[in-house]
């Protein structure tokens, strides 16, 4: 049989109410009793039933964190960076893969709002402002990420995307090149909209430079590969002379492509640039160049902002600025 808080409370010689404050609310017990209550809850194995207690409260120990695509190290990062930081607050975090799917994502956040977790941090496949009006309304905050928000009551973590595009490709030109090719489309995701809208700027701000969209269907290895195939099978004065990729994925994708194939040699034919700047960036068979996203920091202040915020704090919009990682993928030949 399963031992109680009554069970501890006569083995400690106190009320009940005592051990549920030993438990809940410490600072209000004195020390001695506390110590005793612990050494009856030790002795007895008393383990507590934490899922009642929160339904007494009406609020879990956790947060729900929805993203994009869980096989994306970048966000396998953010939520490392989530779960570190909802840890030092006792907190869990239920991670969630929408898998760019709207309906897999508002079926998720069904979940977590029936299970009234204490908030939620979403990547967002596209406009969630109504979703998330309806979640405050049941007392549950949610905090974008990766995305800036266009609400001033909604706080957002999210990187300067226009600036992370207009650093790749003036790195490009910096390098030479002026036939830069953009893999990715735009419509996929307003992030890769805004890397985008920076690497045009950064092609404007150059006399002959030219940019051209080469889109792919999703943001993955395979589109990668692809994109990279079309690009391969062009008569070589028609080929770009350089790739910027809308994040690491498509980035690897046309790496390997190109290594593959031969004919076409990483930087001296085609330099690649990436973005978000994964592991395997660096570990590539070229090293791949990329533009950095502080990822785990990321998910860290996603958590502090949701924190903030049920505390009562006026929401807040925070920008990281994007950092250039130069790696042989760019690098001047000899």
């Amino acid at each position: 049989m399963a031992v109680s808080v009554k069970d501890v409370a006569a083995a400690a010689s106190v009320s009940v109410g005592t051990v549920s404050n030993v438990l809940n609310r410490p600072q209000r017990v004195a020390p001695e009793t506390v110590e005793r209550v612990h050494e009856a809850i030790a002795r007895l194995g008393f383990v507590r039933n934490d899922a009642a207690r929160q339904l007494r409260a009406g609020r879990s120990r956790s947060i729900g964190l929805v993203v994009l695509d869980v096989r994306n190290p970048f966000f396998t990062d953010v939520a490392r960076g989530a779960k570190r930081r909802a840890a030092e607050s006792d907190l869990t975090v239920l991670l969630a893969n929408s898998a760019d799917d709207p309906a897999r994502e508002s079926s998720y956040l069904d979940l977590f709002e029936e299970q009234r977790v204490q908030g939620v941090l979403i990547t967002p496949v596209g406009d969630v402002s109504d979703r998330i009006a309806r979640l405050r309304t049941r007392g549950i905050t949610a905090v974008l990420v990766d995305r800036p928000s266009d609400e001033s009551d909604v706080s957002s973590v999210s990187v300067d995307d226009v600036a992370g595009g207009r650093l790749a490709v003036r790195h490009l030109l910096a390098a030479g090149r002026r036939r830069i090719a953009f893999v990715g489309d735009p419509l996929l995701a307003r992030q890769v909209a805004d890397r985008l809208d920076g690497a045009r700027s950064a092609v404007a701000e150059v006399a002959g430079a030219t940019i051209e969209i080469v889109p792919t269907a999703a943001l993955s290895v395979l589109e990668g590969r692809a994109a990279a195939q079309g690009v391969i099978d062009r008569n070589p004065s028609d080929r770009p002379d350089a790739v910027f990729a809308a994040n690491d994925l498509l980035a690897m994708g046309v790496l390997q492509a190109l290594v593959m194939i031969g004919s076409v040699r990483v930087p001296e034919d085609i330099a690649i640039i990436g973005y978000d700047d994964i592991d395997f960036a660096a570990a590539a068979v070229v090293p791949l160049s990329s533009i950095r996203q502080p990822s785990e920091l990321i998910g860290e202040r996603a958590v502090e902002l949701l924190l903030a915020a049920v505390d009562g704090a006026v929401p807040e919009q925070v920008v990281f600025q994007p950092e250039l990682v130069v790696r042989d993928s760019t690098r001047r030949p000899g």
